[in-house]
């Protein structure tokens, strides 16, 4: 796929995506075809690259300490610096956060949004399907309309 393409679709400067995908090259998570026709790919299988191969490639801070994780939060009056007293609390978030992005893999991105369009589309037919019936058109088959409601059939006596 080219970068003007992405931009177009995404809404992103192709400045600023040159710049992502040369460091995403370097870290060999794509490869690049140079020419006519030519573009960016994955270079490995879309589940063998995590979200975090991604932003450690792109040089993402993933740190929620105030200090950049060099633990020098706070300074005191006397000159002395040292961690904060949430500096650990921080610090096992950002363990946690790398750990789940090391988890999901651009597969199941993709999975995810293959899943939701299914789910956006399925949801379209059953309300048109509803439209129609309620503008006195046809149900499909095997379902009741508001007009003829399936009632339940008495039990038959034995013979």
């Amino acid at each position: 796929m080219t970068l003007a393409a992405i931009s177009q679709r995404q809404n992103i400067s192709l400045s600023y995506l040159e710049q992502l995908f040369g460091k995403l090259r370097r870290h060999e998570l794509v490869e690049s075809v140079r020419g006519p026709g030519g573009g960016y790919s994955l270079a490995r299988l879309a589940r063998n690259v995590t979200v975090a191969d991604i932003i450690f490639a792109v040089d993402e801070p993933l740190d929620a300490t105030s200090c950049g994780g060099k633990r020098d939060c706070t300074s005191g009056n006397d000159g002395k610096s040292g961690k904060c007293m949430t500096h650990e609390l921080w610090a096992t978030l950002n363990r946690k956060m790398v750990d789940y992005l090391d988890s999901v893999s651009l597969q199941d991105l993709v999975d995810q949004q293959r899943v939701r369009q299914l789910q956006e589309a399925n949801q379209e037919k059953a309300c048109s399907a509803v439209r129609v019936d309620r503008l006195g058109g046809a149900s499909p088959v095997g379902t009741a309309t508001a007009n003829t409601a399936e009632r339940p059939r008495p039990a038959r006596a034995a013979a």
